[in-house]
């Protein structure tokens, strides 16, 4: 049995930023990662550049049920705070549009500027952590294939459910269940609009044609403005992409 003050369970940019934040304050900190190796979404994301954040974050841009948790967690730490950091392992990036930053070369230099931040603050990253069991006593403890760890804090940064096949599952949904935590029903975020008949010609005809838009919520109190792009089966592209994280119907003008 290994004994840490903080078990982290994933091994992606969520947990890795906590761990590194837990360290700094010295805390005695391992992350459990199933996968072979960490980060491996980060590695695919921007392309393989990593958009890592945007210069115009900020409260008024996120819908949540919960809107004072976003106002609190971007005030603990904005973008200013982590393009600093970006700055200060000589990473360096560009604006693509609309404030979206991006490596100049490789998400990689993201990926390795957070195990370079862990390794500084003493984290234990533990990949193959394959775990067959969580539970809690008077300290949580973890049992892997290999080894078992207890902790005084557990933290559950195993992602969602999006792309199988990176390795993202239920993990998490199941571990809030078993300790009595209110899961809500999940459903598909960012899925393509579909057309038949008619309008799937149309689009189909100028597949792989982008041009700006402005898509809204249909009760108009929410709108992006950004790149429609029409694609063999309907329409894609950030603005629609955005649209659809709302789950609500959409109207789109140009």
């Amino acid at each position: 049995m290994k004994n840490y003050d903080v078990i982290i369970l994933g091994g992606g940019a969520a947990g890795l930023m906590c761990a590194i934040a837990a360290g700094g304050r010295g805390r005695r900190v391992v992350v459990l990662e199933r996968a072979n190796k960490v980060g491996k979404k980060i590695l695919m994301s921007g392309g393989g550049r990593c958009n890592f954040t945007n210069l115009h974050c900020d409260p008024s841009r996120f819908i949540s049920a919960n809107p004072n948790f976003c106002i609190s967690a971007l005030s603990r730490y904005t973008q200013w705070d982590f393009i600093t950091l970006v700055e200060q392992h000589g990473i360096s990036y560009h604006e693509k549009t609309l404030g979206q930053l991006f490596c100049d070369d490789s998400s990689k230099d993201i990926l390795d500027m957070l195990k370079a931040e862990c390794m500084q603050a003493g984290v234990a990253i533990r990949t193959d952590s394959d775990i067959t069991g969580v539970s809690k006593n008077e300290h949580f403890e973890i049992a892997c294939q290999d080894a078992s760890f207890t902790a005084e804090s557990l933290v559950i940064a195993t992602g969602g459910l999006s792309i199988p096949k990176m390795g993202a599952s239920d993990f998490g949904y199941g571990l809030a269940q078993q300790f009595g935590l209110k899961v809500l029903e999940t459903c598909a975020g960012l899925v393509p609009f579909t057309f038949s008949g008619a309008m799937h010609e149309l689009t189909e005809r100028l597949s792989g044609l982008s041009i700006p838009g402005c898509l809204s919520t249909a009760n108009g109190e929410q709108a992006f403005t950004e790149g429609v792009l029409f694609t063999h089966r309907g329409l894609s592209g950030p603005a629609t992409l955005s649209c659809q994280v709302i789950g609500v119907p959409v109207k789109k003008s140009t």
